[in-house]
């Protein structure tokens, strides 16, 4: 008698066992899937002490760290990582781009895959966000992100960071954005954002237009859209390149002379970006060779070094007869990007003076 009694609360116990399982398993199933592409930055460094938060190490710390540092993630995301590559993003070149861009949208083809998360050095973070947001090819969320200290760091902006880009990719609310940057509790797009300070946690601004929304609580909220092209509605298609156009920025400034232009002309450009003084301008040492790197088939861009407003075309050059194209909004960086992107499509500057007004 004991032993039926005994088999039978087992039986029933293991019965309560199965049903709490498959509970949980319904549960997780409900769950977003994201994969978090790991490239980097200071988001894996590693400092000497818990207050160094300059002079640390970047790019230590292994994808599958970082998600076990964050536990909290699995509760509202089944969430995968890959390491992609692993450096300082400060190193990071057009072959990189090509291969996360590539990986990226293999994934977003997927669909066990329904946002991914790309973890990033600061530096040139914004030129990663929005070289993808040219080249992606689904209206899945993708986010990027990263920290201005290391994991190592007392009140590390890492782990938040993390968990709240993992919230957003995972939400349908944040589809069809274009890529996003989550830094700070706040959602900016990849076009616009900036980093506007070398050491603060609240470095990436939208200086002008402003974020396109928050995170609060751990989820997002959307108070604008943007308006120029992106990811599935861009003429971009990476899928087949190994390289990109050689294109280069020249910076201008006070007493500013040729040999920039000049060498990186000479070095095989196909492209230059001018970061102009003001609204673009041309300082007269400049000009000529600018002129003459025109005659020889490379394209110029006139961009400012301001960081905000619109390059006004045939404002303080007469872009028409030179056969110059303008960068709008674009900074000199983003500015390069998109010239990279449009020469492996035409050579035409009217062409590309849309695309410029487009994206």
């Amino acid at each position: 008698m004991l032993f039926q009694k005994t088999a039978r609360t087992r039986a029933a116990l293991f019965g309560f066992l199965l049903l709490c399982a498959a509970a949980v398993q319904a549960q997780t199933a409900k769950l977003p899937k994201v994969t978090i592409l790991a490239t980097g930055g200071t988001i894996a460094g590693t400092g000497a002490t818990s207050t160094t938060t300059v002079g640390y190490t970047a790019a230590t710390v292994g994808v599958q760290s970082l998600i076990a540092a964050v536990p909290e993630m699995s509760k509202v995301a089944n969430v995968t990582g890959e390491q992609v590559f692993q450096i300082a993003s400060e190193n990071i070149s057009n072959e990189e781009w090509l291969t996360l861009a590539k990986r990226v949208n293999v994934l977003l083809g997927q669909s066990n895959v329904d946002g991914i998360v790309i973890t990033h050095g600061t530096d040139t973070l914004e030129e990663t966000a929005y070289f993808l947001n040219l080249v992606v090819k689904s209206r899945k969320p993708v986010v990027v992100v990263g920290s201005m200290r290391p994991s190592t760091a007392l009140s590390a902006d890492g782990p938040i960071n993390l968990y709240n880009a993992v919230r957003l990719a995972g939400d349908p609310a944040a589809a069809g954005h274009g890529v996003l940057v989550a830094m700070n509790d706040q959602i900016h797009a990849a076009r616009d954002v900036t980093k506007s300070n070398t050491t603060t946690a609240d470095t990436f601004r939208t200086a002008e237009l402003g974020m396109i929304g928050v995170i609060q609580g751990g989820k997002p909220f959307f108070y604008r859209d943007v308006t120029r092209k992106h990811t599935v509605d861009t003429e971009f298609d990476i899928a087949k390149l190994d390289a990109l156009p050689q294109v280069d920025v020249a910076y201008a400034y006070a007493n500013v002379g040729p040999v920039a232009v000049n060498a990186l002309v000479a070095a095989g450009a196909k492209g230059l970006v001018h970061a102009g003084v003001g609204n673009g301008s041309l300082p007269a040492n400049t000009k000529p060779a600018l002129v003459a790197a025109r005659d020889k088939g490379v394209v110029i861009v006139r961009s400012s070094r301001v960081g905000q407003g619109i390059v006004a075309r045939n404002g303080e050059a007469n872009d028409d007869q030179l056969d110059f194209v303008v960068a709008d909004t674009l900074s000199p960086q983003k500015a390069r990007i998109l010239l990279m992107l449009a020469l492996t499509k035409t050579s035409s500057t009217k062409e590309i003076q849309r695309m410029f007004y487009t994206y």
